[in-house]
């Protein structure tokens, strides 16, 4: 289990995630003055945390093991199509369900959801917060595990 929490490309680009879902939730609170807590568990919107979870974890992967690594270039083609997804296909998804549910229906149904995918903006930002997360957490902090050991030395005597 420890070699989990000593695992810091995967830490630092889910905390890039999460940090890009939470920044919704305040992105929420100010320029539309509500409370909505449940942007932390919808798809869509600014920013896109798809992004920031992969891209955070690519220069994770090219920082640790080397731009040129084999594994860095499979991160970095999966980036491609995550993001390709987010602002063309789930996009285009979600364009469409709005001009469905704008046809109406005679039963009770649920409107489709129409909310899935990104701007090339919000895809964007998202891509940028996840390498500026990841690489100085990578860089300054480390792993869970070396954070830990850190702040409780008694972890150490384990190790």
């Amino acid at each position: 289990m420890s070699t989990l929490f000593d695992n810091g490309v995967l830490w630092w680009g889910l905390a890039a995630c999460g940090l890009a879902q939470l920044s919704k939730l305040v992105i929420e609170l100010v320029l539309h003055r509500r409370w909505r807590p449940e942007v932390l568990v919808e798809t869509g919107g600014m920013p896109s945390s798809h992004s920031a979870l992969l891209t955070g974890t690519a220069a994770g992967l090219g920082w640790q093991l080397g731009w040129d690594d084999p594994l860095f270039a499979l991160a970095a083609t999966m980036c491609f199509v995550v993001l390709y997804d987010a602002s063309g296909v789930r996009r285009a998804a979600g364009l469409t369900a709005a001009r469905v549910n704008q046809l109406g229906s005679d039963d009770e149904q649920k409107p489709l959801k129409e909310n899935l995918g990104h701007t090339r903006l919000e895809v964007l930002v998202g891509s940028v917060i996840g390498p500026l997360v990841a690489l100085p957490g990578l860089v300054l902090v480390g792993t869970p595990l070396h954070l830990a050991q850190a702040l409780f030395p008694a972890l150490n005597a384990g190790a």
